[in-house]
């Protein structure tokens, strides 16, 4: 469980510094905005492997609470829902002219359908440390005012469901085999 903590650690406090803009500036400034982001990345891969060879080797622990079977049932779509917006996040189309931050809302939609679907210790961790980090990054950025105004590519607008939904068909796929739970009836 150590390894686990210490990935999420790692990555979701590294995804932190830009909500803090008086951390993450004089970074910039002492080190040059390509060193920067280059630990940036560094450090995210790091805590992410961590996070997976963690959650992996950790054991589930204890049912904190009932697993939300209107939760199991929903996951499939809101996960579909929440890789369309991942998706969107990095197109100029008009989801995320008009969703604003779609990254955080997919993540926050991700990690609660996980954490409603779940309730075991392990779980639990992993996911609302993920909804806690999405609805924290969400204030910073809104505080910030970190929008990015551009002008919408029609085409984007067809890309992000079109990646969102294959990519969710994929994930839906081999979700027992990655993560020991069948997710659709027709998966591995």
């Amino acid at each position: 469980m150590a390894l686990f903590i210490a990935g999420l650690i790692l990555f979701l406090g590294i995804h932190l510094l830009p909500a803090a803009p008086g951390l993450r500036s004089p970074l910039v400034a002492a080190w040059g905005d390509r060193p920067y982001r280059g630990l940036f990345s560094l450090v995210s891969l790091a805590g992410l492997v961590l996070i997976i060879v963690g959650y992996g080797m950790a054991q589930r622990g204890p049912q904190l609470f009932a697993a939300s079977p209107a939760a199991i049932a929903a996951a499939p779509y809101v996960v579909t829902i929440a890789l369309v917006l991942f998706a969107a996040a990095n197109m100029r189309g008009h989801i995320r002219r008009v969703v604003k931050h779609p990254m955080l809302l997919g993540l926050a939609l991700w990690a609660a359908v996980h954490l409603a679907a779940n309730g075991d210790l392990r779980g639990t961790i992993l996911f609302a440390s993920f909804l806690a980090y999405a609805a924290i990054d969400f204030v910073s950025v809104v505080q910030r005012h970190a929008v990015k105004s551009f002008e919408p590519v029609p085409r984007h607008d067809a890309i992000a469901p079109a990646a969102g939904i294959a990519v969710a068909l994929v994930i839906m796929a081999v979700h027992r085999p990655l993560f020991g739970v069948a997710v659709v009836p027709w998966g591995l």
